[in-house]
């Protein structure tokens, strides 16, 4: 447990919630996950509880829980937004977008009625605002 970090100690956060748990991991939603028709409707993270940095210290007790947990979560927001479909990631170190360093895995619902529908994941990083400056 580290001692600020707001998946270690859930208080730090008020505004986010434990949906479902089990004995590794848990699925948390923060209240802007309730706005209907919100950038995040019904979005949240699983999250290890035992401290670990990225989703490459997880151990594969906490993997099997996570992968358990998701198959729970996806049925729960099924039920309760009916998403047309899912993006699901890990952000892993600065670079990679990591801003909280306790791992947490990413359950973003998508709709068809949002200015980004179809775009997936890679759509960000095929932009040409993301082409890298060559060393030669």
């Amino acid at each position: 447990m580290v001692k600020d970090c707001i998946f270690c100690n859930l208080e730090l956060e008020p505004n986010q919630r434990v949906i479902f748990s089990n004995e590794y991991c848990m699925f948390l939603q923060l209240e802007q996950s309730e706005i209907k028709g919100g950038q995040l409707e019904g979005a949240g993270l699983i999250v290890p509880i035992k401290h670990r940095e990225t989703a490459f210290d997880l151990t594969r007790e906490e993997w099997d829980a996570t992968y358990t947990l998701l198959k729970e979560v996806k049925k729960y927001l099924d039920e309760k937004y009916q998403p047309q479909g899912y993006n699901l990631g890990w952000n892993c170190g600065e670079v990679g977008g990591q801003h909280i360093f306790h791992a947490h895995f990413h359950v973003l619902p998508r709709y068809a009625d949002e200015a980004l529908a179809g775009k997936g994941i890679r759509y960000m990083f095929k932009g040409k605002e993301n082409n890298r400056n060559k060393v030669l």
